[in-house]
């Protein structure tokens, strides 16, 4: 049957834990069948609801049979023990347990002491227990002794007193390790000592007279304050007293003791301080010893309780926090340091406590510290200790590495970056792009005029500007433009042009530049954008600045540092030179894309067909120039596109283009000559004309009899030199790659070399797609992989129309920056023929031209 908790024994559990310091601690009872607790403290649930087990949970039925002690450092591996289920559903692995007699001598139960990780039991665990043991025996014994006499009220009024009494001096001897003892008469003031306490406290009966203020006689000065007020305490209240002190000796040196006591009584039987004292100077030394090395060390030590109230801090720690002792001692951490709430620091903290696993972390700690700290947490079952040191050098030097690696990362993303850009738009949008937040919360670039954009007043325009927050670029925008139509002669803009050096505004910056702006919209502008700093940095050029780099921080962000100013410099010089360098670029590429755009004309637009044309120069001047299309009406009707590539890519090369191209449309405007005759004959008038150009051709003559008129359908002829095949959108979607078994080659070659003619049928509502090998070739894929793409891009795109058609597969099939310059042209047949006159016309084709 569950026992019912009783007071007496719950204390008796109550002092087992606190003596030995064991999570676990009994007051048990055997029958036949269970073991029940009258006294328990932290058994798991339901054990500490219920207050009763079977025997099989039972490791105190080993105690009442063989009547003995029972001490297991670690039941798991004792074989008395080691089945038993209190190991895995009460958590036993430690255990210690001490007989418990009843009147007639019988063991009838035990105290016990549990732990739930292995423990070495002491022999002064021994002893403390075994004193305990009797007590409680004896309080179970008194229990036994009511029940079996009905003596009268005041016998058992006084048996209660003296057992109480007797309870009381055991607890207390427990307490102190049974070694001196003292009871103190409230009523008549007497203080009866022993002579082992006499000792203890550096006295003699003769040099004591029985008053209690012969007790502090010998107690250290620093200690007595708190005895005294704690014997008052305990009298003023009917409570406990506890204190550790130290006796001063006459040799100079102290010893350590320990004091327990309790006040009996009542004011009819008499009231009265019993208690016991303990010399603990050889493990209070140790103690100290420690607590002067903790003190002494460079590391901040400080411990909590389980409350969190501070119970020791050392040197170290008041140095970091500015605060004493006396400041910190009793005092909550959270009261002290209250800037750790809900920092990273509390959720640390209360982690630890809460799974009693050690922890530690980096981190910064506001005031009263205001410093980085490297703190370690280590939590114990009497709260938890906390050592730290500050590593705010080491933080510092941290971060001011990091800061050195990301502005060494900015200025080579800068080079590699802006040096891949060859045109000054390019460029700039990169820069902007890149200072923009690294350095600076806001920017403009502006370059200097060439024959391209003139107009632009102080020689400069707004090459591209850029803000870190979203809804302020658009105003970053109409500022950067605005502001060049207001600059005064002495802004710092003209002056960092001027002198090409670097002008800046560390702070106040509206106050100091709204008067070098003259009134308009741009000050409302500059008034939205609000910066505080300002940096104007020249992008020096070979002969003097090429633009300016204009650097803004709002009040958030504050003054450049000395590290952003060095970092910007060095920006500034790589970038002036990227934009020098695509100036000059810039020049011969423009030439040689200017000659290549005047050779290529705009095609024709037949009544039974639609015909685009597209040109797309390479991104580096030394790749434009060779790529062409050509597209003309031969006066039969028929219609003939002409797609190729030089070998070379420079002025040259579109010069060889140009007579390429002419050669090759002289010779197609006969209505005789088919593909294969038109590529042959201009081998000829190559060779003949000794010319030495080497270049890929391809041509396709669409013609129609009056029979392929009336069904529908359109004859396709083309004849291909080495060059990419052409590709067939059926109007299905369908996509066919025309190509022959074997490669014809290239014009130049050999003047006499085979030209193979190709003839198909193909429906109204058919494209038929020309292009130069820009459009396919990467360096990282040959070309079969790039037609392959191209097939794929035409038939997602089929159902577009041609010109979009056209815009998409560029997009889709060309980078960004394309390395080669890009040809194509591109005819869709008409789904219904438009009306025309009877009489031969664009459409009307020969019955009898030549096939292969």
């Amino acid at each position: 049957m569950p026992a019912a908790p009783d007071p007496a024994f719950e204390r008796f559990a109550r002092l087992v834990r606190r003596q030995l310091g064991v999570p676990v601690s009994l007051v048990t009872l055997v029958s036949t069948d269970e073991q029940v607790f009258p006294g328990a403290i932290g058994l798991p649930e339901p054990w500490q609801s219920t207050r009763c087990t079977p025997l099989s949970h039972s490791f105190c039925q080993h105690v009442v049979r063989s009547g003995e002690p029972l001490i297991i450092s670690d039941a798991r591996t004792n074989p008395l023990v080691a089945d038993n289920l209190a190991i895995p559903d009460l958590h036993v692995i430690a255990y210690a347990g001490i007989p418990l007699t009843d009147t007639d001598g019988a063991v009838v139960g035990s105290l016990c002491a549990i732990d739930n990780q292995p423990r070495t039991w002491t022999d002064e665990d021994f002893a403390v227990l075994t004193d305990l043991a009797g007590a409680c025996s004896s309080e179970l014994q008194l229990r036994q002794a009511q029940q079996r006499t009905a003596e009268s009220a005041a016998e058992t009024r006084v048996l209660r007193a003296e057992q109480d009494a007797d309870r009381s001096r055991w607890e207390l001897a427990l307490a102190a390790g049974q070694v001196g003892t003292f009871a103190l008469d409230l009523n008549a003031e007497v203080l009866t000592v022993d002579d082992r306490l006499l000792e203890l406290s550096g006295m003699d009966r003769a040099s004591f007279s029985g008053r209690s203020e012969d007790m502090y006689t010998n107690v250290h000065s620093e200690d007595v304050d708190h005895v005294i007020a704690g014997v008052r305490h305990a009298i003023a209240t009917g409570g406990t007293y506890a204190a550790e002190y130290r006796i001063c000796n006459t040799a100079g040196s102290h010893r350590w003791l320990t004091t327990r006591g309790e006040v009996l009584g009542d004011d009819e039987s008499g009231r009265r301080l019993i208690g016991v004292v303990h010399d603990i100077t050889t493990t209070r030394e140790p103690q100290e010893q420690a607590a002067e090395i903790v003190d002494a060390m460079a590391i901040g030590f400080l411990a909590v309780d389980t409350d969190w109230f501070i119970t020791h801090v050392n040197r170290e720690t008041e140095r970091i926090s500015s605060y004493t002792r006396d400041q910190m001692i009793g005092r909550t951490l959270w009261d002290v340091f209250p800037a750790a709430v809900g920092t990273v620091f509390e959720e640390r903290y209360r982690r630890a406590a809460a799974t009693g696993q050690p922890d530690s972390l980096d981190a910064y700690y506001p005031e009263p510290l205001n410093a980085w700290v490297e703190a370690r947490i280590v939590p114990g079952p009497a709260g938890m200790a906390f050592h730290f040191i500050d590593v705010t050098s080491r933080a510092v030097a941290q971060q001011q590495a990091e800061q050195t690696a990301a502005r060494e990362r900015l200025l080579s993303r800068v080079t590699e970056d802006l040096s891949a850009a060859l045109d000054v738009e390019t460029a700039a949008d990169r820069l902007a792009q890149l200072v923009v937040p690294a350095i600076a919360d806001w920017c403009v670039v502006s370059s200097s005029d060439d024959d391209r954009a003139a107009g632009s007043r102080r020689g400069l325009r707004t090459a591209s500007c850029w803000h870190t927050d979203p809804d302020l670029r658009g105003t970053t925008a109409a500022y950067a433009e605005a502001r060049l139509s207001s600059l005064d002669d002495d802004s710092i803009l003209v002056r960092a042009l001027k002198t090409g050096q670097l002008q800046l505004v560390e702070s106040g910056a509206p106050a100091r530049v709204l008067p070098m702006v003259t009134a308009g919209p741009v000050r409302d502008l500059l008034a939205t954008l609000a910066p505080d700093a300002v940096a104007v940095l020249p992008l020096p050029g070979r002969d003097g600045p090429v633009g300016l780099l204009t650097l803004a921080n709002g009040t958030e962000r504050g003054a450049f540092t000395s590290e952003d100013l060095a970092t910007a410099v060095s920006i500034a010089d790589r970038a002036g030179l990227v934009l020098d360098n695509a100036r000059l670029y810039r020049q011969p590429r423009d030439v040689a894309e200017g000659l290549q755009r005047s050779l290529l004309t705009e095609p024709p637009q037949p009544d039974h067909g639609q015909i685009v044309v597209r040109y797309v120069p390479a991104s580096q001047a030394a790749h434009v120039g060779g790529d062409f299309y050509d597209a003309f009406l031969q006066p039969a009707g028929a219609t003939v596109l002409v797609i190729g590539d030089v070998v070379g890519h420079d002025t040259a090369a579109a010069a060889a283009m140009g007579q390429l191209r002419s050669i090759v449309r002289t010779l197609g405007a006969l209505d005789h000559d088919g593909p294969a005759d038109v590529l042959t004959q201009a081998d000829q008038v190559m060779r003949t004309l000794e010319s030495h150009i080497l270049a890929t051709t391809a041509v396709a003559r669409l013609e129609q009899t009056d029979e392929q008129r009336a069904a529908g359908t359109t004859q396709l002829r083309w004849s291909n030199a080495g060059h990419p095949p052409p590709m067939l959108i059926h109007p299905d979607g369908h996509v066919d790659v025309l190509t022959h078994d074997r490669a014809d080659l290239m014009l130049g070659v050999h003047p006499a070399a085979l030209r193979r003619e190709s003839v198909l049928t193909v429906e109204r509502g058919s494209t038929l797609v020309l292009y130069t090998d820009g459009l396919i070739e990467r360096r990282d894929q040959d070309l079969d992989a790039g037609t392959a793409r191209l097939q794929a891009a035409l038939a997602e795109f089929a159902g577009s129309g041609l010109e979009e058609l056209a815009d998409q597969v560029l997009a889709r099939m060309l980078p960004t920056t394309p390395d080669d310059d890009v040809a194509l042209i591109a005819v869709r047949l008409h789904r219904q023929d438009r009306p025309r006159p009877a009489e031969a016309g664009p459409n009307r084709i020969p019955p009898n031209v030549p096939a292969e």
